[in-house]
């Protein structure tokens, strides 16, 4: 004799009909979506940002655009007004798909404009970072959308220095002479792994993607005012590391321009326009995706959303879960796509 299927309660029914509403409502909600950059200063900045933004600063200098901070506001759509960390954490499914291992923004993408030198610095890993008491360490990579004849950056140590040289030329302020130092080009991508010391010179207009982190440790700032965290920094230091210029891989879609365990960054050609699936890729996979517009505008449009506009150095996010849509280009739209990587395991 066959047992009836148990029925479920009322309180069940409508506790599954409740979490499909809210999936259903994330979905629709989270079409494609623009980021209002943030400008912040910094000592080593520039106060014209022209022609890169319409922005002059009326006190300190800018030296940092976030593109996708925390802090940066929503500027279209249903959730526009709303903090980006906020958006993640009420919608992170929606945003980032269900293999994503946490919750949070996982990517800060920034414009850095560099007047004079930065400070020679390093990142923490994962593992240091989290002994500190932060959630992830800072990877990153820097992409030149502009560069001047003479433009160079320190990435690493030279072969052969060691930790006790480091330690004694940051006392006399000769550790410049330690750094390796490579030349950059308009279009070069250079992959800056945790543990790198490193600097950043005038001469160039970098896009840098990282881990959504702000931990640095300052080794030696050229006499100006600001902490330095001298054995954080010594701690954080890997004597060799992968850091360096990245070759392009040619697709026959896309450039990839580095694909690495936290992200990858691709350059996508549009001629005329693409869809969101030929933006995917052949993996097809569904996950966040930023489209930042490095010269050029464009216009994203499809059903259950306003059409969002992507102007000139702006930056639009796409969830997930977001409908499918038709990019067009609407005039020069040089187009890089940035994703994040999930880690098997965190270095």
């Amino acid at each position: 004799m066959s047992r009836a299927a148990p029925q479920a309660s009322p309180q069940t029914a409508d506790f599954k009909r409740e979490i499909l509403k809210d999936f259903f409502m994330a979905v629709q909600e989270l079409g494609p979506f623009r980021v209002e950059p943030r400008f912040d200063t910094r000592v080593w900045g520039f106060r014209d940002l022209r022609p890169w933004y319409d922005r002059v600063a009326a006190g300190d200098p800018i030296g940092e655009v976030w593109l996708t901070g925390d802090d940066c506001l929503i500027a279209t759509g249903p959730r526009a007004g709303t903090k980006l960390a906020a958006l993640f954490s009420e919608f992170h499914d929606a945003l980032l798909g269900p293999q994503a291992p946490s919750p949070e923004s996982p990517l800060l993408i920034k414009m850095l404009f560099a007047k004079e030198k930065l400070s020679v610095q390093v990142h923490p890993d994962d593992k240091m970072a989290q002994k500190y008491g932060q959630p992830r360490g800072k990877t990153e990579c820097w992409y030149a959308l502009a560069a001047e004849p003479d433009a160079k950056i320190a990435v690493g140590l030279k072969p052969g220095v060691t930790l006790d040289q480091v330690r004694e030329e940051i006392h006399a302020g000769t550790l410049e002479s330690s750094l390796a130092l490579l030349p950059v080009e308009r279009g070069d991508v250079i992959f800056v792994d945790a543990g790198t010391v490193h600097a950043i010179w005038p001469g160039a207009i970098i896009l840098e993607t990282q881990q959504n982190s702000d931990i640095t440790y300052r080794m030696f700032d050229y006499g100006r005012p600001r902490e330095l965290h001298v054995e954080k920094s010594l701690e954080a230091t890997k004597l060799a590391t992968r850091a360096g210029k990245v070759a392009p891989r040619q697709l026959s879609d896309r450039t990839v321009l580095v694909d690495v365990e936290y992200f990858r960054v691709e350059k996508i050609p549009v001629q005329g326009s693409r869809t969101s699936e030929s933006l995917r890729g052949a993996n097809g996979r569904r996950g966040l995706e930023w489209l930042f517009a490095a010269a050029g505008a464009g216009r994203l449009s499809g059903e259950g959303f306003d059409p969002v506009d992507l102007p000139t150095r702006g930056i639009v996010g796409v969830p997930a879960a977001s409908p499918e849509f038709v990019l067009e280009d609407r005039g020069g739209l040089d187009l890089i796509q940035i994703t994040p990587n999930w880690p098997e395991t965190t270095p």
